[in-house]
């Protein structure tokens, strides 16, 4: 019944097209054994490149994952240092470990507010990525979903000022295609991982008609047998989009 069950659910036409993961739990993780905060993003970063793998392997066609949010920076000094240069290793070795992944990397959010070093990496990272023609990798890195409407309502707005777009000409398409993710699809279901139940400022706009599954596991035990568990469930529902 499991085996049958787990292919039920990983069969393309109940898979989601877009998923979202909110990496949640690392430093709870880290505090349960004693240990800096780091350890759990450490032990978070190699549970993301397992489960980002499994995701393309299995037909995910977009994967994004929260990695740091606008509000992040108001963690101590320490972590966040320590985080940057987990996001700077992390690169580095897919730089050297995916090269023969068919996976295309991504960033969402306002990369410009990290270290030099960081900055130049992310652009190799795109770089490298640029014509590969599998899963899209949605890495969303100093992002928040409010400053990402506030910064395409600005861009509509500039628009507008211009004279190459009419107020009346504003519609759901036109701002949908200022955002971080134009052309993707909207995301069909997020997953949060750590027993907390709430959207954190993630994907506030795709996240319209999402479902959502939260799970009583931190990030850094999440396995893709939590995966299946959440696509099962994701597979399950009746999604009507305000219809009958």
């Amino acid at each position: 019944m499991k085996d049958t069950t787990q292919k039920f659910a990983l069969s393309p036409e109940f898979l989601p097209n877009h998923l979202g993961i909110i990496m949640d739990g690392n430093g709870r993780w880290a505090k349960k054994r004693g240990l800096p905060r780091s350890a759990g993003h450490t032990a978070g970063a190699a549970v993301f490149k397992k489960i980002a793998r499994y995701c393309s392997t299995i037909g995910i066609r977009y994967l994004t994952v929260y990695a740091f949010s606008t509000e992040n920076w108001t963690r101590p000094p320490e972590e966040v240092g320590a985080l940057m240069v987990l996001f700077k290793q992390y690169l580095q070795e897919s730089l050297r470990d995916f090269r023969s992944d068919d996976i295309k990397v991504n960033f969402i959010g306002d990369t410009s507010r990290f270290p030099a070093s960081l900055q130049e990496l992310i652009a190799e990272t795109k770089e490298v990525c640029a014509n590969r023609r599998g899963m899209v990798l949605n890495i969303a890195m100093n992002y928040g979903g409010r400053a990402e409407l506030v910064q395409a309502a600005e861009k509509v707005a500039e628009r507008v000022a211009a004279g190459t777009l009419q107020p009346a000409e504003i519609d759901e398409k036109v701002l949908s295609g200022e955002l971080y993710t134009a052309g993707q699809p909207d995301v069909d279901l997020i997953i949060r991982p750590s027993g907390e139940e709430r959207l954190s400022n993630f994907l506030l706009w795709q996240s319209a008609y999402a479902e959502f599954v939260f799970m009583d596991v931190l990030w850094p035990d999440f396995t893709p047998e939590d995966l299946n568990r959440a696509l099962l469930e994701f597979a399950r529902r009746c999604r009507r989009f305000g219809g009958i």
